[in-house]
């Protein structure tokens, strides 16, 4: 059995890696990202992590076992993807300054016909951003392609105060909630015989 991350994040293949898994494969699902804001959080992140899923499963086949995540950020009930460009990144993390906000990841396990979701919620608090220092971070590029438009294990990290939850989930894989989840298909990343036999 395969493993296939559907995902291209290059923190997503770094924190499998961090779990002991190598030689897995990463087919990145084209399937179009819709932020249908009519959904609770946790259903919306849970629903596209497992189209995600089946949309890869198509193209590797069905003995592979596929990892998929989404990760969205949500400050006062809104719900923030990956900004378009510079000034909607600018926007977003005006939003976040000062303030708490949440950020959800659904991750789906896939295998054959069985499939698990879950989601896992974290609570980031902001310092206050000056203009200055929301224009230098948009500079970087670092936001543009980060939910909420910050990368927590990068720069942005100099912008959060405080943290309640799994950290990992802010990086875009909630690494606690998916060991647990991929012990129930058989694979034990504390087992290095295990995990390297699947991997």
């Amino acid at each position: 059995m395969e493993i296939t991350l559907a995902s291209s994040s290059p923190r997503r293949r770094e924190l499998l890696q961090r779990m002991g898994l190598h030689g897995f494969r990463v087919v990145a699902s084209d399937e179009p990202e819709v932020l249908n804001e009519t959904l609770p959080p946790e259903v919306l992140v849970q629903t596209l992590s497992a189209q995600k899923a089946r949309a890869v499963q198509g193209e590797v086949g069905m003995d592979d076992l596929i990892i998929a995540a989404d990760t969205v950020v949500v400050r006062n009930g809104k719900v923030l993807g990956k900004p378009s460009g510079a000034q909607e990144a600018i926007e977003m993390l005006r939003s976040l300054s000062a303030h708490r906000h949440q950020v959800y990841t659904g991750v789906t396990v896939l295998c054959g016909e069985r499939a698990e979701t879950e989601y896992e919620m974290t609570e980031v608090t902001f310092r206050p951003l000056r203009p200055e220092e929301i224009a230098a971070y948009v500079q970087t590029g670092e936001p543009l392609d980060k939910a909420g438009a910050y990368g927590i294990q990068g720069y942005g990290a100099m912008f959060v105060r405080g943290i309640f939850g799994d950290y990992y989930n802010v990086v875009g894989l909630p690494i606690c909630r998916l060991s647990q989840m991929l012990q129930r298909f058989g694979v034990d990343c504390l087992v290095p015989d295990a995990a390297r036999s699947r991997a």
